[in-house]
Parts: C-alpha cells; structure tokens; sequence
C-alpha cells in the first residue's frame, strides 16, 4: 500500500475514533476499566461507552452521565442505592445538568468519582441479574460500535446480533445474520461492513437490510478502514486485504465476466484421495489385524482418511454421563480416546498422517486425517453433533460431523446412527431430516468464498433476511453449503418383503442387484425421501448386519431365535458439485468425484458389524490467488468499459455553500445551506473543526490551535454535522452560538482549559467534507465562524463575502434530514463559490 494512502487513513481513522478525542481531554479518566468502546456524536454532542453487559450515554460538553442501559437495550431503572441519576427523559436530563453546574465547578474531582461510581454501578447491576438467572451470558458481550452518518448508533455482540440504536439511547431494532462474534464494524456512506471472528465480512445498508458478505480471511477480522476506494480488513493473523468498496455493484458483472474469460490462466485441478470407513463396533474393541485389514492396506495411497464408528459405548450410565458432559461443552471418553489411538497407529500417524478433526457423541465418533504434505491447505477444521435418540436430546442414535476447508472447498464428513427395527423405516426418514437440518458449525462455512478477484475484490453473495424487527436470516442447513459432503454410518435401513432363509439364499449365489431391489434405503431414496441428491456406488458385497461375533464366514449369519434378516445397515453415500453425471471439474463446478472401492471386510469378526469402506477419487478445482490477482490488476487497467464505470462511480457530486463566513453573538443561529448541484448522484457530508483562534484588537486571527478530530468548542453546536443531500437538492445545518459562561476548573492544580475555554473573540473554521457514494475522494468547503463578545460589536467584519451571478430557479431542499423549520431558499446558489 502506497505510503500517502496510508497517510490518508490515518488521517480519517484519527477522526471517525472517539477514543483519541476523549483521551487527549481527560474525559478517559471519569471511566472504569471495564469500558471497551468509544463513539462521539458530535451532532448531539454526545458521547456513548460500552462496556461488556452496558452502554452509557454521555453529554460531551457538561461530562455528565445521562442514561445506562443493559446489554437488552433496557434502560436502567434507578434504585435507592443507585449512584448514578435516572433521567426519565432527555428535557429532565438536561434540568438536572444546569442544576450541577456550579457544583462541578467548585469540585472536578467529586464529578470523576461519581461518574465512575454511576459506570461501575451499572455494571454491577447487570452482574447481580445475570447471577439471579444463574449465569451471566458472554456470548452477548458488545464487541463494537459505530456511528454512521444517519446519526444512528450501532453495536455488534460476540453473538453475532447487531443492534441499532438512535441518539436518545433507545434500541430501535436487532439484527441476526450469523452466529459468529462480531469483531469490528466500519460504516461510510449509506453502508455498514462488519468483520466476524470467522474470518467473514458481510455489507449492509443503513436500514439493516444485508447486502451481502464473503469470507476475507481465515482468520479472525480485527480492523477494517476505508482509503483509495477500498475497504481494507486486517485480520489477526496481521494479513491485510483490500475489497471495492462498489461491491456488491454494477461493477461486479463486469469484472466476473472479464475474469472468466481468463480463467483457464489462474485455475488449477488437485486429485487427491479419500478413504471413508464406518462400523459399528458394538461396545467392543479391534485386535490390530482387523483395523490393518480395514484401514491399514488400504490407506497406503490416500491423502484422506475418515472414520466414523458407532456403539463405541452404550447403556444408561454412559448415555447420561454424555448428556451432562454436553450441556457444559465437554466431550470424549477413554473408550474413545482409545479407538483414536489405536486407528492412528495403524495409520502411522505422525509421520505419514496427521489428525486434525474429531467428535464423539456417546456411542458415536468421527475422526479425520490428512497427509503430512497436505496439512497446510486445510484451514477452518471444525466439528458438531446432534442427538436423535429420547426427544433429540441423547446420543444413543444421531450423528456427529466434522468439516473442514481443502484448497478453499469446504468438505463435510458426517458419522450417523438412526433409529433400528425393520418397521423404524419413516423415523429413521426423520433421523436423518432432522440432522440435516439442524447440524450447526461454530465458523461459518468457507463456501460464501465467491470473491471475483480473491484478495483483492470481493464479490459479496446475498443470503436473504429483511430489515423489520429482529432480523434472522431464513435458515439454511449449513450442510448444503459444503462443496463435497460424505455421509457415513449405521442408517439401520433394512430389507422389505423377504424372508431370512430366502434372503441367505440369494447371499449365497451373490444376487446382490435384486436384493438391493428389497433395500429400503434404495426404496426411499428412489422415493425422495431421504438423502436427497446424494448418491451412493454399486453395492457388490453381502449385507453387513448381523453377524455372530467371531464366527467367520457368511455362515455368521444370526442364527439364533431371532433370525434377524441380513441387511445393509453399514452405508456411505456422497454429495459433489456434479449437477449432472457428465459435469467436469472447472471453477464453476469445482469438486467432481468417483467411486474406486467400495466393499465390505467380511474377514473382520469383531462385531456383530462388518466394517465397510470406500475410496473416493477427487477433483478440487482452485484457484491460483497470484495470478488472479495480476489478471484482476491488468483488466482495471485495460478495459476501457471499467474505466468508465469506475469514474462514474467514484466522482464527487459538485456542492456549493450559502456563505463562507458566519458571524454570531448574542445566542444567534444561523442555516448554513449546501446545495447538490449533480442531477443523479447523492452527496454526502460531515462537518468538522479544523482549528480555532483567539481574535485580537486588530481584528486578526492569532494563537491557532489545531482541534482536528476533537470536535467542535463549547461555545458552537452545529447540527447536524453528517448527513445526505440529495440530487439537485438543498440540506440545511444549524450554527448555534451555545453563550456558556466561562468557568475555570483545575484537576490536581493543573487548569482544564480543553473543556474551559475563553469563548469571547473567538473564531473557528469549519471544514464541510463532501464525497460520493462510493469514492473515497473528498471536496472540501472552510467556513470562518466567528464569535463576539455578548453585547458587543464584531472587532472586524469579514473581508471576503460570497460571490454570486445569474439567476436561477429555487431547488427544492432535501427531505432526507428535518433540517430547519426555515422555508426561504437562498436565491442564486448555484453560481456560488467556496474556498
């Protein structure tokens, strides 16, 4: 990144960030440790703190604690121990100001205690209702805070809900688009971006509404800033990126068409391998034969191995001891640990393969490995579970899954056990509907990755939602955003329409196609009922249940009372990106596989299960980031229709101003107008103070000092100081003299002139920003503001006085903000010029 672009940022990040304001006045020391985030609305003079489980409003000139709120949005009530004031409304909050002023005066340091008093206080409070409740929930904690230009505050919780808030401290509305935390937010313009602990970064528009979001890191995002056209996301692993700030826009289609036409130049194919095998162990334990007959042969040319076992352990005890270890975030068991240690020794694990995913539930356990050289393009390993058995709360029947990023393509792997007995045919159906649906990472998945030019342009993807109450985005399972999914597992489908000796009869000649007729499996999936659009290969081995442990041979068939008809409970069906069996892996269908194994260890008597497994071949279509990035410079660069599409984009609508100079005494207000003279395109604006001096006898400005980001001095309130104008439309700014005495303070001796200031003979300059929609260039207007003393002259009229010529017709004013009640239009502004 150029070195005056980063200047530029620093420059901007020093204003829109509160904290550096606050602190460089001494207002940091009337707050606790506990408080995290900062926001200054200089609109209304305000200044609002977050910390974990409250939010404090603030008045920014008088430092006086207004309202607390809970992390509900709920005001806090006032108690007969309360230490800090309650304000039923803001008319009351301001009485009780004025009554404190002289108070203030005498004693600064009674006005720290308090305030930091009314902050703990608040905190405490919220602390003693979550230990009512019995717990005190983290996971809403307020991790961010913004203001954006509308004036509307808006704060993002370690849950994932954000929450909009207007100026007065009343929760307008929530927000729920993903459960991961949020990290950070950037608002400009009429849009807002927010950074996840997951590594996503989703764009909204000021009424909430998503407008659609893409994965910028494989970490968390940390930071984000705008500068030169790009919204910039640091993630805590220090990478940075940067995204167009137009996307998603008409841009977009451009650039994807561009890129598609190139993508034979930064597309590559991957094969690889992957062995899945599942058993249900019955409560028993392998010798090192049967899991080297299984596993150990054939894992000698894969780069991927799953396994998913079932009945690792049963009963009562265990299922309730999982049940409770759950509800507290605990899992495993040494019966499992020792399947996993066993299963990695007969995968040479350490040095062939390495494991980097697994999950047990109960009787259920998945585990995945990979390939020593192939774990540094996996990324975002995470696992999940759920319970089918007992009202979807134990894990005697379920499935537990783990998914994981390879080269940028997110692979599920899931281990299922459904409901048993022959006639279970339509809950074994929900078993599996039911953990479809339900089954839940904590990242969000990778497959949102639709960037049209990886690092450096994201394309986001609108995942639905609207803007009205509390608004949760329309569940999807989030099994169906994986690229590749496996299914493995006991599925408890059996045979219908069969006797037992019949069915031993057709085993023994190896009829395998017109058993496979009686499959209820292949019955239901024909039906759509279950598994839909998954596949599975050719069964050509004997059904896999129920065999008498130890005894070899199909001859192990249960023989006893029971006679249980063999059947093909052991399954493993799969899912790819193929929207047709002729489809060939490209960036547009990127992962395509086969089948080349899939069989049965019938030697394996373990169990009253036979193992079964199957080898899939793989295509992941990837992409090469580098040379993406390159072809993605080259067609800005090049394509003339871009180019154009850019400067449109990115221009700065012509404004103009009533006045440059502004003289005010005696409590005056003054409309300060600003005209948007571009016929399509909306203009927006912030207000800043550039610098203040002291006006000497001779009428001339001395003694400037900078005020930069520290907001406007006491004695000047303009409202509002960011706001929209529309096109070839008129916005109105009040410039009120607020005549505050002057009061001297002292803090430890030392005189607090920052928030004491002499406001006689004063004079500011005022800097108008103006910028487009999507450029993050500016126009900027300086206007003098100067104060006199109450009931004197101006030592000094302004020289200079705008200019104006021709005539024009009245412009209608903006209806975006409730401006002023003032209906005169300033004649001939269109001609006029600014500074």
């Amino acid at each position: 990144m150029e070195e005056r672009h980063m200047a530029a940022l620093s420059v901007e990040r020093s204003y829109i960030d509160p904290r550096n304001m606050v602190s460089a006045n001494g207002f940091a020391n009337t707050l606790t440790s506990d408080v995290t985030f900062l926001v200054s609305d200089h609109t209304r003079a305000r200044v609002w703190s977050a910390s974990p489980l409250t939010f404090a409003l603030w008045d920014a000139r008088t430092r006086d604690l207004i309202k607390v709120f809970n992390i509900d949005g709920q005001l806090e009530n006032r108690t007969e121990n309360s230490v800090y004031p309650d304000f039923g409304s803001e008319e009351e909050g301001k009485m009780k100001i004025t009554a404190s002023k002289k108070e203030k005066a005498q004693s600064s340091l009674g006005f720290f205690q308090r305030s930091r008093n009314a902050l703990m206080g608040a905190a405490d409070a919220v602390r003693r209702a979550a230990t009512k409740g019995g717990f005190c929930d983290d996971s809403r904690k307020t991790e961010a805070i913004v203001i954006s230009v509308d004036g509307l505050i808006w704060t993002g919780s370690s849950n994932g809900v954000l929450m909009r808030w207007d100026g007065n401290g009343n929760c307008l509305q929530e927000f729920s688009y993903q459960s991961s935390g949020i990290l950070c937010m950037f608002t400009f313009c009429s849009r807002l971006w927010v950074g996840y602990s997951n590594g996503t970064v989703q764009v909204l528009d000021l009424e909430g509404k998503l407008l659609g979001g893409w994965v910028a890191h494989s970490g968390p995002v940390i930071k984000m800033a705008i500068g030169a056209g790009y919204l910039f996301t640091l993630a805590n692993h220090g990478g940075i990126r940067g995204w167009n700030v137009t996307s998603p826009g008409p841009l977009d289609n451009v650039l994807r068409a561009e890129l598609a036409g190139k993508e034979f130049l930064y597309s590559r194919i991957e094969n690889l391998k992957i062995l899945a095998g599942t058993w249900n162990v019955g409560e028993g334990r392998a010798s090192t034969d049967s899991l080297v007959s299984w596993l150990g042969c054939t894992a000698t040319g894969v780069e991927i191995v799953v396994v998913g076992l079932q009945e690792v352990e049963m009963g009562a005890g265990v299922l309730a001891m999982s049940a409770a270890k759950e509800t507290v975030g605990l899992e495993g068991s040494p019966l499992g640990q020792w399947w996993l240690d066993m299963i990695g020794k007969t995968l040479d694990e350490g040095s062939s393969f390495v494991r980097v995913g697994s999950r047990q539930l109960a009787g259920l356990l998945i585990c995945v490995w990979v390939r020593h050289d192939l774990k540094p393009y996996v990324g975002d390993v995470d696992a999940a579970a759920v319970p089918c058995g007992f009202g979807r709360a134990i894990g005697n029947k379920g499935a537990v899954g783990v998914r994981l990023r390879m080269y940028d393509r997110v692979l599920c792997f899931v281990n299922c056990h459904f409901a048993a007995h022959l006639d279970a045919v339509n809950r074994r159906n929900a078993d599996f509907d039911h953990v479809y649906r339900t089954m839940t990472f904590s990242r969000q998945s990778s497959s949102l990755n639709a960037g049209v030019a990886g690092a450096s342009f994201g394309v986001s993807v609108p995942r639905g939602g609207n803007a009205t109450g509390v608004n949760i985005v329309e569940a999807r399972p989030e099994l169906s955003e994986a690229d590749m999914i496996i299914f493995l597992g006991d599925f408890n489908y059996r045979l219908d329409d069969i006797t037992y000796d019949e069915t031993r009869d057709f085993i023994s000649q190896r009829c395998f196609d017109w058993l496979r007729e009686k499959d209820q499996l292949h019955a239901e999936m024909e039906a759509g009922n279950v598994f839909q659009g998954m596949r599975e290969a050719i069964i050509r081995f004997p059904p896999t249940y129920k065999f008498e442990r130890h005894q070899a041979g199909l001859a192990g068939y249960d023989s006893g009372e029971k006679k249980r008809i063999p059947a093909w409970c052991d399954r493993i069906l799969y899912r790819d990106n193929k929207k047709h069996l002729g489809a060939e892996c490209s960036l547009d269908c990127p992962v395509v596989s086969s089948v080349s194994q899939y069989d049965a260890c019938m030697d394996v008597t373990d169990s009253d299960h036979k193992p079964v497994r199957c080898v899939f071949s793989v295509k992941i279509a990837r992409v090469d980031e580098s040379v993406r990035r390159q072809e993605f410079g080259n067609i800005i660069n090049s394509n003339k229709k871009i180019k154009v599409l850019l400067g449109e984009l990115s221009k700065v609508p012509e404004t103009i101003v009533s006045t440059n100079n502004i003289i005010l005494q005696n409590q005056d207000s003054t409309i300060l107008r600003i005209t948007n003279k571009s016929e399509k395109n909306i203009a927006f604006f912030k207000i800043i103070c550039e610098g203040q001096s002291n006006i000497e006898e001779d009428g001339q400005a001395h003694d400037h000092r900078a005020r930069g980001s520290f907001g406007f001095p006491q004695w000047l309130e303009v409202s509002p100081g960011t706001g929209t104008v529309k096109p070839n439309q008129i916005a109105e700014v009040s410039v009120h003299l607020e005549d505050f005495p002057t009061v001297e303070e002292f803090v430890d001796g030392v005189a607090q002139n920052s928030w004491c200031e002499d406001t006689r003979d004063e004079e500011v300059i005022l800097v108008l920003v103006v910028h487009g929609r999507f450029s993050t260039e500016t126009r900027k207007h300086r206007i003098r503001v100067r104060h006199c003393p109450r009931g004197g002259p101006a030592k000094n009229h302004f020289n200079d006085r705008p200019k104006t010529s021709g005539q024009i017709n009245a412009l209608h004013r903006s209806d975006y903000h409730q401006l002023s009640n003032t209906l005169d239009v300033v004649e001939q502004l269109k001609n006029l010029h600014s500074p």
